[in-house]
């Protein structure tokens, strides 16, 4: 490719307006000239007005930002760079699903031009950009990869709600397709981030390095959760343990939970699925996994062992992380499922999540007010997701909400050091 200099003007476009992609487009936007496409209408107009669902972009930044936002795929032709940020999801049988990747690449086929550069930040398994983009975006185009257009991998590590690791804070691992395609990436993303790059010696390391990052977390936080169904057999609460062993120096700090949301929970699917391809068998991966999928019925069986018969339950959470109202691949929802399952009526409150979205997604009504509820109407109260409205639940509050001898149950340790009620009874993992 001829060397491509960057500069205000260099048009570029983001793809997918999403946790990932607003964040980076917004950052880049302050460099170049920037436009983001996504294909819904509605998340476009309310970006128009200033408004971010996700809650990643505050309104004053989407106002004052030169980001140029559009669902027209006619305001995206022959810029010099798109950034892919498309989601990565899998299907009911925890296979990846790839459809969202596929449809951007068939729909910036017929856009790209002559030396266009294409970056995909999207989680996949090592050989997707190679094996799948390309191939698409040369028939799409009528162009030669590699030689009219060329490719880029420079993985997401966007972590939603953390206002510390921001994009334009972190390192990004950037990989090309040829050197020439790495130096503009080094260029473009040492604009927008205090944290540098890493220039990684071949797109497939890249992609692996991003589908491992996760799975990594994934297996450890599988570990703590079979060490949590394990000491919950024995009496032991896992907090109790874990604050003990956290007192040596090279103890790592994972705590048990419903591991849910669009990476941990996803992530090594992909890394397991690209094993069986080319014949491994992903042991260590799909164990963590098999926990982690199992640790809401777990912990739905293990609050009704701390009552007898049935009656309502209030549950404290519906989004999969604190704090944010992200309602993507959430556990909570297993959970309830869990508790119905066994009997018990289940009402659910989020001091975060979108009443709509709860309705939508998982047809859940979610309680507007806790304020609104009858006193006394509760045999437990199940904090899920700590998010900071919870944490500041008063003993009175509990002893309002519950029945005499009612129970509550912490999952997050949300509630560790609060007295309980004197007729209160208390549990937690």
């Amino acid at each position: 490719m001829s060397a491509l200099s960057l500069t205000s003007e260099t048009r570029i476009i983001v793809v997918g307006l999403g946790y990932v992609g607003l964040p980076l487009a917004v950052a880049l936007a302050k460099k170049f000239n920037v436009t983001g496409f996504d294909i819904s209408t509605q998340r476009i107009d309310e970006l128009k007005s200033g408004f971010d669902r996700t809650e990643e972009i505050e309104k004053e930044r989407l106002e004052t930002s030169s980001l140029k936002v559009t669902s027209s795929v006619d305001d995206i032709k022959e810029a010099a760079i798109y950034i892919v940020t498309v989601p990565t999801p899998v299907d009911e049988n925890n296979k990846p699903d790839l459809t969202p990747v596929r449809s951007s690449c068939e729909t910036l086929g017929p856009v790209i031009g002559k030396n266009s550069i294409v970056v995909f930040e999207s989680t996949v398994y090592p050989g997707v950009t190679d094996e799948l983009c390309g191939p698409i975006l040369a028939e799409k185009s009528g162009l030669v990869c590699g030689k009219d257009f060329f490719l880029g991998y420079s993985p997401e590590r966007i972590n939603p709600g953390d206002k510390i690791h921001t994009v334009d804070k972190i390192t990004k691992v950037i990989a090309g397709q040829t050197p020439e395609v790495l130096d503009v990436l080094d260029e473009l993303y040492c604009a927008v981030t205090s944290g540098g790059v890493f220039r990684a010696s071949s797109i497939r390391v890249a992609e692996a390095a991003k589908v491992i990052e996760n799975a990594q977390r994934d297996i450890n936080i599988g570990f703590v959760n079979e060490i949590t169904m394990i000491f919950q057999k024995l009496g032991i609460s896992v907090y109790d343990v874990l604050e003990a062993a956290g007192t040596k120096w090279n103890f790592l700090n994972f705590t048990p939970g419903l591991v849910g949301g669009h990476c941990i929970g996803v992530d090594p699917y992909y890394l397991a699925e690209r094993a069986r391809q080319v014949n491994h068998d992903p042991r260590i991966i799909l164990a963590g996994r098999a926990i982690n999928d199992s640790m809401a019925d777990f912990v739905a069986e293990r609050i009704c062992a701390q009552l007898s018969g049935t009656g309502k339950i209030l549950v404290l959470g519906l989004t999969f992380k604190e704090n944010r109202p992200d309602l993507r691949n959430t556990k909570a929802v297993d959970l309830i499922a869990g508790l119905k399952v066994r009997g018990f009526q289940v009402d659910v409150h989020d001091a975060a999540a979108d009443p709509v979205e709860a309705k939508k997604f998982f047809n859940i009504d979610l309680i507007t007010s806790l304020d609104d509820i009858a006193d006394h109407s509760y045999t437990a109260v199940v904090g899920v997701v700590s998010h900071d409205a919870y944490k500041d639940i008063t003993p009175d509050e509990f002893e309002r909400l519950l029945e005499p001898g009612g129970l509550i149950a912490d999952i997050k340790a949300m509630w560790k050091d609060l007295e309980k009620p004197q007729y209160i009874r208390k549990w937690q993992l």
